[in-house]
């Protein structure tokens, strides 16, 4: 079923929530340490058992990357709280564990910082698609495309490619160069040095467990936890009753948060994602610790029922690809109908 955009969260003003919002801010560092450790120690853990399996010529011992992706997902978030400087009250050690946290998850923390700032920044504006989003086109765009322009946008927006090849490629690939930002000293600054502590961390365990087990098993993990996390970033802004506007009619708060979804996953789900799901809140004040998104749901019920997804419903988001300006929807290649010809 579709989210009915009329449910009485949508018709508060979104400045009204920002004030609501504001006293959920503020880190608790005893939580926020106790958090790393939580998910730290589970993750160390599970990739051990799974190498020393592997190691002993045990393959099914790769079946513990599983629950190491989901642990990898949930560090990766604590990585994100700390982009937004909400793990920890200092932004010197926000950073410092950031960059830290970014040797693990591949992810270079100063480059994936400033490209996630801008998706804050433009989420929801049609005339700012940039750096940090997943790509768009409106349905005029895409019938406006050459035959070969609408092949090559079909197949960046296949399933296959979004959440699997793509994920892979920019885990793997595309955050070891600064894309996007290739003039940019720091953007490199960071990428490089996130490099660095990469291989280093690789080469100690290549010497440590041998190339084919650690290799094999992290991966895996990587693999698995990047497909994941796509896939939650694209259900947290890719559903039918999101928000795009233009410019001129275009606002950073109503688009946070109108245009971000209540993805309302079951309590270990949830927990293992760090409460990303509670996507529309976290837009609207990206300085609310993860652990603290919950109270908010639970002492405003009623945002509970602001673009909410439940599991089942965001599978039909995958087949959405295209913004319909005139219907103000997600659509789907299927509900296209061809332009008039005259």
């Amino acid at each position: 079923m579709a989210f009915d955009s009329s449910a009485a969260p949508t018709r508060l003003s979104a400045a009204h929530w920002r004030k609501v919002l504001a006293p959920y801010r503020g880190a608790q560092h005893s939580r926020s340490l106790a958090e790393i450790a939580l998910t730290v120690l589970p993750l160390g853990g599970f990739c051990l058992a799974a190498v020393l399996l592997v190691a002993n010529g045990v393959w099914l011992g790769l079946l513990l990357a599983v629950p190491a992706a989901a642990f990898l997902v949930r560090l990766f978030m604590l990585q994100h709280d700390c982009g937004h400087g909400s793990l920890f009250v200092s932004r010197s050690v926000n950073d410092a564990v950031g960059r830290v946290l970014g040797v693990l998850t591949l992810t270079p923390y100063g480059y994936w910082q400033a490209s996630h700032a801008n998706h804050h920044g433009t989420s929801g504006n049609l005339d700012r698609r940039e750096l940090g989003a997943i790509e768009l086109m409106t349905v005029e765009e895409y019938q406006a495309r050459s035959p070969l322009g609408r092949f090559l946008y079909r197949f960046y927006r296949h399933p296959l490619v979004l959440f699997a090849i793509g994920p892979a490629y920019m885990f793997f690939l595309q955050h070891r160069l600064p894309i996007g930002m290739m003039g940019d000293r720091k953007a490199w600054v960071s990428v490089m040095g996130a490099n660095l502590g990469i291989a280093l961390f690789l080469t100690a365990g290549i010497l440590v467990f041998g190339a084919v087990p650690f290799l094999a098993v992290y991966g895996v993990t990587v693999f698995l936890a990047s497909a994941t996390g796509v896939w939650l970033f694209y259900v947290q802004h890719q559903f039918e009753q999101t928000t795009w506007a233009r410019q001129g009619t275009w606002n950073l708060h109503d688009a946070a948060l109108h245009g971000s979804s209540f993805y309302d996953l079951p309590q270990p789900l949830a927990w293992l994602t760090a409460n990303i799901g509670v996507h529309h809140v976290h837009h609207l004040h990206s300085r609310i610790p993860f652990y603290r998104l919950g109270d908010a749901l639970r002492d405003h019920p009623e945002l509970r029922e602001c673009s909410r997804l439940g599991l089942r419903e965001s599978l039909r988001c995958a087949r959405l690809t295209l913004w319909d300006e005139a219907a103000g929807r997600m659509v789907g290649f299927g509900d296209l109908r061809e332009p008039a010809r005259g």
